[in-house]
This record gives C-alpha cells, structure tokens and sequence, in this order.
C-alpha cells in the first residue's frame, strides 16, 4: 500500500510539471552617486519577476522587491516582526485561443507624477486595467488589435518595414521602422507630433541620432562597454491642461559610462554627468 502512495504521489508531481512551468529572474543594483558639489547619495535597487506557463497560457507577477519599508518593527509580544513591504509593479496573463491572442493587464498602477518637472500627471489617471485581443488574421502579414477602450491597432512587417497604426479617438499614432543601407530608422507619429530616430555602426561603433537633437555612441574598449550620450536642451513648458504639471527648463548636458561584466557575474559600471560634474559608481547583477 505505501508503495502505491508513493507512486501515486510521485506521479501527481511529474503529471503537475508538465502542465504548468515557473521561471523567476531578477536584478539587483547599489549605486553610489558623489552628487557633484552636493551631499552623497548611495541608493539600492532590487525586482523580481515570476512567470507560471500552462500550455498556452501565462502570468506574469512582476514586484519591486525594495518598494517598501526593510526595516523591523516591535511585535506584540515584543520580539519584533518584519516590517518590509513588495511593491508590485505588474500582473497579467495572456492566453491563445487559435487565432486570437487575450492579454489583461491586471494591475492598477498609480501613475500621478511624483516631482513636477517632466510634465507628469498631477493626478493618478484612474484604473489603468484593460484587456487586448488580437487577431492574426488572413490579411498579409498583418495584424489586428482590439482593446476594452476601443482603440485598434493594425500592425506587421511588408517588404522589410515593420508599422504599426492605432487608431483611437482624436490621438491616432503611428509607428514604424526598418533597416536601409545599413541604417536602422524609425519614426513615431503620436497625435499629429513626429519624432524619428536613426542608428548605425561605423568602425565598430554603434551611432544613434534622435529628432530631438539628441545623439550617443557605444563601442569596446578592452573589454570594457564605453557610451557617450548628449542629452539637448529642454525647453521649458506651462502646463496645457488642469491634469498635467508644466515642463521646467533643463540645460544640454553629456554622459560618459564605462560598464563591465566581471566574472564573479556581477557588473560594475561608472558614470559621470556633465550636469552637475557627478560620477556614480554601479554593481549589479541579474539572473
């Protein structure tokens, strides 16, 4: 009899495995920023991403596992209980049902602005929870989109160029790209107002222009990962509605990292910022 039971039991398991898979990755960082002419700052960083798969089914539970308190507060028989908190930062699931692929995203972020600078939200927008149902139809190699607000996106690749088109009410946008001449374009159409950008390598160096003036080069250095990056100017913006902070002023400014991965499995990195004449130091690592 126990012999059943544990063949039984060990089969149940074996049976539950095939079915359903979990993969978890993460990341982990601490960086060190010298803040320029200001106080010093270390700041530490650490996410965690679960993914279960059932045929063809999956969830994903992504958290931010120092989004709250680490410390320990007094219990009630005094002896102390763990006071840290995981910030979830994403749930969805997506599934397919022949030609028709359901993906909700599950998860209500809190997206009003925390610093006024950028032109954030002043208030959260409300529930950002929404469901997206594609269709691979028959149609070329197109694709097509429908989500519970009502916007449909037609999206695939013709002759080498990848576009995608969302028509939604008064803020169509339209995205595409493609590889020519060795040089890798896109643009990006959002409500009437086109950004673009183009990248390429010459001489072992990866070179990419924006629209916005903006330019970086990435290339090798004895082993290590060197990028250049000017940020332009950005001018600054009042507010244009009641529910969006004004845009403050912000000087051009240039950064230069120097990234390597050690072979402990970790990565160290340095950055300095002409901005504020700052250098942060890096470690981290991913798995």
């Amino acid at each position: 009899m126990k012999k059943l039971i544990a063949l039984f039991a060990v089969s149940a398991v074996a049976s539950t495995s095939a079915i359903a898979a979990v993969a978890i990755s993460g990341s982990a960082s601490v960086s060190y920023d010298d803040n320029g002419s200001l106080a010093s700052a270390t700041t530490y960083d650490a996410d965690l991403s679960i993914v279960g798969t059932a045929g063809a089914t999956s969830a994903t539970i992504a958290m931010d596992v120092d989004g709250g308190s680490t410390t320990r507060s007094a219990g009630a028989n005094g002896g102390g209980s763990a006071g840290g908190t995981v910030a979830l930062t994403g749930v969805s699931m997506a599934t397919t049902i022949g030609p028709l692929t359901i993906a909700a995203d599950m998860f209500d972020e809190d997206d009003q602005a925390t610093v006024s600078t950028t032109g954030g939200l002043i208030d959260d927008s409300g529930d950002n929870r929404s469901i997206a149902v594609s269709l691979d139809a028959p149609i070329g190699d197109a694709t097509i989109g429908l989500d519970n607000s009502g916007d449909v996106t037609v999206s695939g690749t013709f002759s080498g160029v990848t576009v995608s088109h969302t028509v939604k009410q008064g803020a169509d946008t339209t995205t595409g790209s493609a590889s020519i001449a060795g040089m890798d374009v896109s643009l990006t159409n959002d409500a009437g107002s086109t950004t673009w950008t183009i990248g390429t390598t010459v001489a072992g160096t990866a070179i990419t222009v924006g629209s916005d003036k903006s330019i970086s080069a990435v290339f090798g250095v004895t082993g290590n990962t060197v990028t250049v990056a000017h940020v332009s100017e950005r001018a600054s913006r009042l507010s244009t509605t009641a529910t969006k902070h004004p845009v403050s002023q912000k000087d051009a400014y240039t950064t230069i990292a120097v990234a390597r991965d050690l072979t402990s499995g970790a990565a160290l990195g340095a950055t300095y910022n002409t901005f504020d004449s700052s250098l942060t130091l890096k470690a981290s690592v991913a798995f």
